[in-house]
């Protein structure tokens, strides 16, 4: 029995103490403390969700105040600092408040931008105290002690020194996004581009993507036709083709910024003296590892071949014959990395 009452009071003992701590935390010993701003905080943000228009945005501007001013005070009132530097805690999470409430919005309250500014921001907040000199009741402006001001030029260098890294990663994420030709190129020594696609792809699928798409326009418009049509769409193919070849990238890569660095160009030969061979090309323009750069190829034969004038002309003697374009091209478009040959 004994036993039991000393666990019982053990157990009291430590939920009181749970107890204290948890009423030390929330309650202010005085109006004037980093509860009653958190408070503050808080209850601006509840009235904020009922209001509308300028008086919601004024709300919510002072509830982000108090909420800042609320939490750089408990942070520091016994700092805790980043390993290896002499930077508090409690600077790091006032940098994120204040980034977030400066550079963040309704839709993202987290933007690259707060994310790039937190550590810059997070030192300067830092530095702050080291420019005042006083005490919570008078206090003045002061220019830092010598050995304060080289940890400050050495914290405040290294943090804008993070944020041009973050800043560079962003810059270079979106290029991937808006480029994403570029995925072809060799990134696996890069501390900047994680990205699972470019393990798989080895050649730019949007090159591949032009061709494919361009193929059943340029048959359409061979395939079937009376030959001495062939000859003259063929006599102007460059123009042709370039022209078909522009609406296909701004019909299949008009999300894409990089719709403006291929260029489609035909080559055709004459086989023969009977038929044609056709090569469409879509050239990469833009930056790349590859010395002469790159291109992609499918070729594709036309031939002239006699049909009956009754398969075309109603009531048209079946004897009779007429010559049409026939056209076939490769089923796989291939990578070629050189200069596209020159044209004829």
């Amino acid at each position: 029995m004994n036993v039991l009452f000393k666990d019982l009071f053990g157990l009291f003992k430590f939920t009181e103490d749970i107890y204290a701590r948890i009423r030390k935390i929330l309650v202010p010993p005085q109006a004037y403390a980093w509860q009653t701003l958190i408070y503050l905080s808080v209850f601006s943000g509840f009235l904020s969700y009922f209001a509308t228009g300028y008086i919601r945005d004024t709300i919510a501007f002072f509830g982000w105040l108090f909420l800042i001013a609320g939490t750089a005070w408990y942070t520091t009132d016994d700092p805790v600092r980043v390993p290896g530097t002499y930077m508090p805690v409690g600077a790091v999470i006032t940098g994120f408040l204040v980034s977030v409430f400066a550079f963040g919005n309704q839709q993202d309250v987290i933007t690259p931008r707060t994310i790039v500014l937190w550590p810059t921001i997070s030192a300067l907040i830092t530095a702050i105290p080291e420019f005042i000199e006083g005490n919570d009741t008078s206090s003045k402006a002061q220019i830092p002690k010598p050995e304060a001001r080289q940890r400050i030029i050495i914290l405040v260098g290294s943090c804008m020194l993070l944020s041009c890294w973050l800043q560079f990663y962003y810059v270079t994420d979106k290029w991937l996004t808006e480029y994403p030709s570029l995925l072809s190129e060799n990134f696996q020594r890069s501390a900047f581009v994680r990205r699972t696609d470019i393990v798989t792809e080895k050649v730019p699928r949007n090159g591949v993507l032009i061709l494919d798409k361009l193929q059943p326009i340029v048959e359409q418009q061979i395939d079937g036709k009376p030959w001495s049509q062939v000859e003259k769409w063929l006599k102007d193919v460059d123009v042709n083709v370039t022209n078909l070849g522009r609406g296909v990238i701004e019909k299949n890569l008009g999300a894409y910024e990089e719709k403006a660095l291929w260029r489609v160009e035909p080559r055709v030969d004459n086989i023969k003296s009977t038929g044609y061979k056709l090569d469409l090309l879509s050239i990469w323009l833009g930056p790349t590892a590859r010395k002469q750069g790159y291109y992609f190829i499918k070729t594709c034969r036309i031939d002239p071949i006699a049909i009956s004038t009754k398969q075309r002309i109603t009531n048209a003697n079946p004897e009779d014959k007429i010559a049409v374009g026939e056209i076939q091209c490769d089923r796989v478009t291939r990578f070629v990395a050189s200069l596209p040959p020159p044209r004829r």
